[in-house]
C-alpha cells in the first residue's frame, strides 16, 4: 500500500505546479457559470411552476459543478496511458512490484484532486458572495453536508474508475478514440453536465439516474442544493457504491485480461 500512497502524492504534487493553466480554467469557470445562471434564471422567470429545480438548488449545482469541474469533467484524459498500450512502452509499468491497475488508479485520482485543489476555493468563494438566488446557498445541515462530502468521494471513484475502464480497452482496440468521444458525449448527456438530469424527459431521466453517469456529479450536487431530500440520500449513495463496485471489478479485470493478451514487441 505503501508504494501506491507515495506514487499518488508525487503525482499530486507534481499536479499543484500547473498553476497558469488553473488560474485560466478558473476565470472561463466564473464567467462560464454567470451565464449559465443568469440564462435560466430568465427561463425560470418565465413561468417558476414549470421548472423541475429550485433557483437555489440550480445554482448551488452550476457554482459546485464549476469549481470541482476537474472532478467531474471526463475529457481530462491522460493520453500518455493510451499511448503506453498502444506502443507497448507500458512493459515498463509491469517490471515494477506493484498492480497496473491499482497505479493507474492512484495516478487518475491524483490528477483530479490536484487540478481542483487549485480552482475550487475561489470560485466558491465568489458563488458564496452572490447574493440570492444568484449565490451558493450555504445554508445547509451538518448532517447533509457530510452526506455530501462522502457522496463526493464515492462520485470521484466511480469517475476515475469509468476512465480507467476506458483505458483498459485500449488493450483490445487498435484505436480507442472513438470509444472515448462517445463516452465523453454520454457522460454530459447522462450525468448531468449539459442540463442537470430533473430537466430531462421523464424516460431518459430514470434512465440516467439508474446508469453510471447519474452516480457521477448528479448525485452530490443535487445533495448539497436540497433537491434530493434528506430520506432520499442513502438510496442515491447506495446507487453510487454499486457503480463504483462493478467499474472498478469491470476495469480490474480488463486491464488484466488485457496484460495476457498483450504482445510487446521484442519481449
Amino acid at each position: 500500500m505503501k508504494q501506491y500512497t507515495a506514487f499518488f502524492r508525487m503525482r499530486l504534487l507534481a499536479g499543484l505546479q500547473y498553476r497558469s493553466a488553473a488560474l485560466a480554467g478558473m476565470s472561463t469557470q466564473l464567467v462560464w457559470g454567470t451565464m449559465e445562471i443568469l440564462l435560466y434564471r430568465a427561463f425560470w422567470l418565465s413561468d417558476p411552476s414549470r421548472f423541475p429545480m429550485g433557483m437555489e438548488a440550480l445554482a448551488a449545482y452550476i457554482w459546485l459543478q464549476q469549481a470541482f469541474l476537474a472532478f467531474f469533467a471526463l475529457w481530462y484524459w491522460e493520453w500518455d496511458l493510451v499511448e503506453a498500450v498502444k506502443t507497448g512502452s507500458v512493459a515498463y509499468e509491469l517490471t515494477r512490484p506493484t498492480d497496473l491497475y491499482g497505479m493507474w488508479m492512484a495516478r487518475a485520482l491524483a490528477l483530479r484532486l490536484s487540478r481542483a485543489a487549485l480552482r475550487a476555493g475561489p470560485i466558491l468563494l465568489v458563488g458564496a458572495l452572490l447574493p440570492a438566488p444568484y449565490g451558493l446557498r450555504l445554508r445547509i445541515a451538518p448532517p447533509v453536508f457530510l452526506a455530501f462530502l462522502c457522496s463526493m468521494a464515492l462520485m470521484l471513484v466511480v469517475v476515475c474508475a469509468y476512465t480507467l475502464l476506458i483505458y483498459s480497452l485500449s488493450f483490445y482496440l487498435t484505436d480507442a478514440n472513438g470509444v472515448m468521444a462517445l463516452s465523453v458525449a454520454a457522460a454530459d448527456l447522462l450525468g448531468g453536465g449539459v442540463v442537470p438530469l430533473p430537466f430531462l424527459p421523464d424516460g431518459l431521466r430514470q434512465f440516467a439516474q439508474l446508469s453510471p453517469f447519474g452516480a457521477m456529479q448528479n448525485i452530490p450536487l443535487r445533495i448539497f442544493g436540497g433537491d434530493i431530500p434528506p430520506e432520499g440520500i442513502p438510496a442515491a449513495m447506495g446507487l453510487q457504491l454499486f457503480w463504483a463496485v462493478v467499474l472498478i471489478t469491470a476495469g480490474a479485470l480488463l486491464t488484466r485480461s488485457g496484460l495476457r493478451r498483450a504482445v510487446i514487441l521484442g519481449g
